[in-house]
């Protein structure tokens, strides 16, 4: 199916997507900034440019859109009916470049945390923030 939007229109609209400083992302800082915690933001020296970069606690965190990242089992990420082939390369592609990246960070005596989307809604954002204090 061909995509419904003309490819100008397209371009803009992913254009307009942020990849850093996203809602989700400044959340988290904020929450750990109230609780004393000291972070580096997108540390290019590490694999992955983590969101999140505790050193003092040798810890990075990764703050995922459900979409972007293909989280399994989440109601925020549905497969686009259109261009379903060329997305689902794209998320896949993601996946495993997460994965990767993972594996990088853990062979350097990091500890990976991923916060997904989702996990910050109202009804699990407690939750999550405060399994995030006690794994620090």
């Amino acid at each position: 199916m061909a995509d419904v939007h003309e490819s100008e229109v397209r371009s803009y609209n992913m254009s307009q997507i942020k990849s850093k400083d996203t809602k989700p992302e400044i959340l988290v800082r904020k929450f750990l900034h109230a609780h004393g915690y000291r972070y580096r933001l997108h540390d290019k020296k590490l694999p992955g440019k983590p969101d999140i970069v505790l050193p003092k606690y040798k810890t990075v965190i990764f703050v995922n859109g459900c979409f972007w990242h293909g989280h399994e089992n989440c109601n925020d990420f549905v497969i686009p009916k259109t261009r379903t082939g060329w997305w689902l390369e794209k998320i896949n592609g993601t996946k495993q470049r997460d994965l990767l990246k993972k594996e990088q960070l853990e062979t350097l005596d990091w500890q990976v945390k991923v916060i997904w989307e989702c996990e910050l809604k109202p009804q699990s954002i407690h939750e999550t923030l405060s399994e995030l204090l006690k794994a620090l």
